[in-house]
């Protein structure tokens, strides 16, 4: 399964929370990773949005269908993004590839969880993607950091 962790880019501070907007400098770099991350997208994949107004910004970029997963809201926990994704079987019907728009803390927690076996609170940075995916070797399951990249770098 590949799992791809997409922070939302930089937002407004306003309230409501979830109506918060990507800044101007948020959605050039929603833009710049779209534009790294659609080619290296599968065919088929699962593309899943928090309903915060930040985050279904930084999903548009992308140009391509997403579904708004309430599990993935700011209040929820590390299981509930498990839990969207379908991990470690991954989603069905979508080659095996799902990614997650979300928020901190939960994406640093959920990428500690899987990358070292327990919750911590690692940094994600605005607009960033984390791309996991699981192998098997010598009959084990293994997560694989495949590849970090933030806005910055583009």
């Amino acid at each position: 399964m590949n799992l791809i962790l997409w922070r939302h880019a930089e937002a407004q501070d306003a309230e409501p929370d979830l109506a918060r907007e990507l800044t101007a400098r948020g959605r050039r770099q929603a833009q710049a990773m779209a534009q790294w991350l659609r080619p290296r997208l599968p065919e088929r994949c699962l593309i899943l949005a928090s309903p915060a107004q930040r985050t279904r910004q930084t999903a548009d970029a992308l140009g391509i269908d997403y579904r708004i997963e309430r599990h993935l809201a700011p209040d929820v926990d590390v299981a509930h993004y498990l839990a969207a994704a379908n991990w470690p079987q991954g989603p069905e019907g979508c080659g095996g590839t799902a990614v997650l728009v979300g928020h901190q803390p939960m994406l640093g927690r959920l990428a500690s969880l899987l990358m070292a076996g327990q919750e911590m609170d690692w940094s994600v940075r605005k607009g960033a993607v984390w791309w996991l995916s699981t192998r098997e070797r010598e009959g084990r399951e293994q997560v694989v950091l495949r590849s970090v990249t933030n806005p910055e770098q583009l």
